[in-house]
């Protein structure tokens, strides 16, 4: 369905009619790819297994920059490329020397495994890549902190496990060569704090025991990456932030839930709200993601939606909405449905 008709309908609709308050068209933006930098052949034979042949504009400038020493926020749209250019940079680092290690920072145990497949899929035999969380076993710990040498955690497994028995890693600590702090974006406010001193106290420890790592800070885009990368690591960074990644023409829309209580200004919930918005896509036939903060919304909000009364083929169309963790899981899911709706926490 066209998307300017679909939302020419929803403002059509009895009590919506102040709820779209801004459209803004975005140009579709073609494919542009440079040369790969001078990477191992191993690398590069398993990139051309991939079919990647090239890196885009911000990708290459930012292992250009990553290449030189020096520390990286990159900040560019979803699906441009950001994991590509930190695995990519370790498992060059690795080849060239065995006895590296990473350790890569992610908010959510499920992002942490969705990004050990992608490394996995390099198939690089150097490259020992394990999750460290606390869904880990316990008999596997050990087994990880001898043997792998990029490891993927949380902030709060940082905190809690692995920096309070410091000792059991000073070895990985003395070969660290590049922390990665993946969805920095979230780094904000009293949670921002934490992850400050937490990175802080982090330096502090790999500098005991001889360690001297490169930052990498991937984000989603924002206004200010140098300054939230510094704030969050204390130390200084280079950016990279426009996105040169290929997309299509997109309709970007803010839409305003309605007043529920006029006298106190109140609106519906946003659970509400989205769960209601699907509901007219999936009704369209549309081929539809929504992004929510957290789990537990993430499936209110399927719940909510696979409970409204549907007009045509309900079952069918209930059944193609399903919850899903991770950003890859829900892409994969709308990509194989034929009226496929996915909700991504």
């Amino acid at each position: 369905m066209d998307a300017r008709a679909f939302l020419d309908e929803l403002s059509a609709l009895q009590g919506t009619d102040q709820c779209l308050v801004h459209v803004e068209p975005l140009p579709a933006r073609d494919p542009s790819l440079e040369a790969l930098p001078d990477l191992p052949d191993m690398l590069r034979s398993r990139l051309g297994l991939l079919g990647i042949e090239g890196l885009y504009p911000h990708q290459r400038r930012a292992m250009d920059i990553l290449a030189e020493g020096r520390n990286l926020v990159i900040a560019t749209g979803t699906a441009s490329g950001k994991t590509l250019v930190y695995n990519l940079a370790f498992a060059s680092s690795v080849l060239q020397n065995e006895k590296r290690t990473a350790l890569y920072l992610f908010p959510t145990k499920a992002l942490a495994r969705d990004q050990l497949r992608q490394v996995r899929e390099l198939r690089i035999p150097q490259v020992k890549a394990a999750v460290y969380d606390g869904d880990t076993p316990q008999p596997e710990r050990p087994l990880i902190r001898r043997n792998a040498n990029l490891v993927m955690t949380n902030p709060d497994m940082l905190h809690a496990s692995i920096l309070p028995g410091h000792a059991r890693w000073a070895d990985f600590f003395l070969r660290l060569s590049l922390v990665v702090v993946d969805e920095a974006h979230v780094a904000r406010g009293v949670f921002g704090s934490h992850v400050a001193m937490i990175l802080r106290r982090l330096r502090r420890l790999v500098a005991h025991y001889g360690g001297q790592p490169q930052f990498v800070l991937a984000s989603a885009t924002i206004g200010n990456p140098t300054e939230l990368a510094e704030r969050l690591v204390g130390l200084s960074f280079d950016q990279v932030a426009e996105d040169r990644s290929p997309r299509g023409e997109e309709l970007f829309a803010l839409w305003n839930p309605p007043l529920s209580d006029e006298d106190l200004g109140l609106r519906r919930s946003a659970v509400t709200e989205t769960s209601w918005l699907f509901r007219q896509l999936v009704e369209k036939e549309t081929r539809t993601i929504a992004f929510c903060r957290t789990r537990r919304s993430t499936e209110l909000v399927a719940e909510a939606t696979a409970a409204l009364r549907l007009e045509s083929t309900v079952e069918e169309l209930i059944r193609t909405i399903h919850a899903h963790p991770t950003f890859a899981e829900a892409i994969g899911e709308a990509a194989h449905a034929v009226h496929g709706a996915a909700i991504h926490m």
